[in-house]
């Protein structure tokens, strides 16, 4: 017989959903208790922001059933899902700066005054934004305060708060500490805790492994939209969980740490040393060389595209220092990266990289407007010219250089990318998952390509969640973990293993 503790208070199987021919969820299913935590773990790509938005009601599943506390239901949006008892406070919280507290937590639901229709009756505001927020141990919180002057971490209580103010019997967390430094997760932590001891059944996704093994009960791992298992937390060692997500088994082994870097500083053309940002990334120490390809390896969330941005200015770093060319710098915008010989190709080519409603030859040229401004007297022929010697040299597939580049294939626009960075001649170039959704033949092009570039000189720092790729095209390899370095590679000792072995290893 099932006790009440073992029961299932929201229980989801056989969830399908697909998105034209690509398959987000097939069959996949999620048990959650009251008065637990329930991590959903899996890659990029493996489905669990599908799975949470079938939860919450924003993506409708074409088989399969979802029941909560024993009774099925079919919710058709967030605010529907919240009515039923699931909240989610996802990544990007979504809440108003310029509102207090209080109006943020009961934002579209305020009581309104007994015998004044229409009117809200702010003190009934204020009492039960105070009493969400005394669940979290915020009692003391002056809930009239302008949320937009709190810190990011009591901004992540604020969502949670407004979550818990609907009486939620299921609460789903995406990603709750991902702005946050270690003793504001700490914080955090302790106040999931709380609210498991509360009744509640918690989801909590994370990309942090140390966190997971700190809060989790059970943790649920899926892998390209399928369910892998659910496992009992205490009983799951970090090798295993690692060798599940990413669907290979591999030993432990010896991996030289991060801060052994040897004599490479002195002649490295770009050198890291701690630097990192608060609540982004806690520390890298990182040399890269002349002509040299380094690797920065780890799982998705461990800090490779948080390096690439702070490196390349696109956000700024606030501890630690960065060499490059011999001399202290740090970046505030990528305009002085650009000027000082750095290119960056971002993971996201179509929300970062691309123009889509500009020409082949203008996307190729636009680095070379921010580094020199006004082109500084290359006229468009030669534009073009420069434009056309680029389609031969990388095989770029376009009817011309002025077919808009959001007819090409997704092989063909990276192609154009990465002619882009090739114009202005970089010492350094980033290549943040430079292969990520194209096809096998674009994919070696783009790696030949890479080689081409260390051959001529340049630097190259390789970001690619692909292992092999990483194994294969880079001389050093940086693994990072849980956003700080933690061992280094080189030469013969780089191997998959190696970099799964030094992911997996506790501290």
């Amino acid at each position: 017989m099932t006790s009440d503790a073992d029961r299932p208070l929201l229980e989801a199987t056989g969830l399908v959903v697909r998105f034209g021919s690509v398959r987000a969820l097939e069959s996949v299913g999620l048990t959650v208790r009251a008065g637990e935590v329930q991590a959903l773990l899996g890659e990029n790509g493996a489905g669990k922001s599908t799975l949470i938005k079938c939860l919450s009601g924003v993506v409708k599943p074409s088989a399969g059933r979802i029941v909560l506390d024993g009774r099925p239901i079919e919710p058709d949006s967030p605010h529907d899902a919240e009515r039923l008892g699931i909240a989610t406070v996802f990544q990007e919280v979504g809440l108003i700066p310029h509102l207090s507290v209080a109006e943020n937590i009961c934002l579209g639901r305020e009581p309104g005054r007994r015998f004044f229709r229409g009117l809200i009756d702010w003190k009934a505001v204020r009492s039960r934004a105070r009493q969400a927020m005394g669940r979290l141990g915020l009692g003391g919180l002056d809930v009239e305060r302008e949320l937009g002057t709190c810190s990011v971490a009591v901004q992540q209580m604020v969502a949670i708060a407004r979550a818990l103010d609907v009486r939620a019997r299921v609460l789903i967390l995406d990603e709750p500490t991902s702005s946050l430094d270690r003793g504001e997760c700490v914080k955090l932590l302790e106040v999931i805790r709380q609210l498991r001891s509360q009744g509640l059944g918690i989801v909590f996704i994370s990309h942090f492994l140390d966190q997971v093994e700190a809060i989790a009960d059970r943790v649920t791992i899926l892998r390209d939209g399928v369910l892998v298992g659910t496992f009992e937390a205490k009983s799951l060692p970090r090798s295993k969980l690692i060798s599940l997500m990413v669907g290979r088994e591999f030993e432990a082994a010896a991996a030289r740490d991060a801060s052994d870097s040897g004599s490479i500083e002195a002649g490295a053309l770009l050198s890291l040393r701690g630097f990192g940002r608060s609540g982004m990334l806690e520390g890298v120490d990182m040399d890269v060389g002349p002509g040299e390809v380094v690797g920065l390896a780890g799982l998705l969330g461990s800090g490779r595209s948080e390096t690439a941005r702070l490196v390349f200015g696109a956000d700024v770093a606030t501890r630690g220092r960065m060499t490059f060319r011999g001399k202290a710098a740090r970046f505030t915008t990528p305009r002085q990266a650009i000027a000082s010989g750095i290119g960056m190709l971002p993971e996201n080519r179509k929300e970062q990289g691309i123009f889509p409603s500009l020409s082949v030859v203008e996307n190729l040229v636009v680095s070379l407007r921010a580094r020199d401004g006004a082109f500084a007297g290359l006229s468009l022929r030669a534009q073009v010219s420069l434009a056309e010697e680029f389609v031969r040299l990388l095989g770029i597939k376009t009817p011309d250089v002025h077919a808009r580049i959001s007819g090409l294939s997704g092989g063909n626009q990276q192609k154009v990318l990465l002619a882009r960075w090739f114009a202005t001649r970089p010492v350094l170039l980033i290549l943040d998952e430079p292969t990520r959704g194209i096809d096998i033949a674009a994919k070696a092009d783009v790696l030949r390509a890479v080689e081409r570039l260390r051959a001529e000189g340049t630097a190259v720092l390789f970001i690619s969640s692909e292992l092999e790729e990483v194994t294969r095209s880079c001389g050093r390899v940086v693994v990072l973990r849980d956003r700080r370095s933690v061992a280094r590679l080189e030469g013969s000792e780089i191997t998959e293993q190696a970099v799964l072995a030094a992911v997996a290893q506790t501290t």
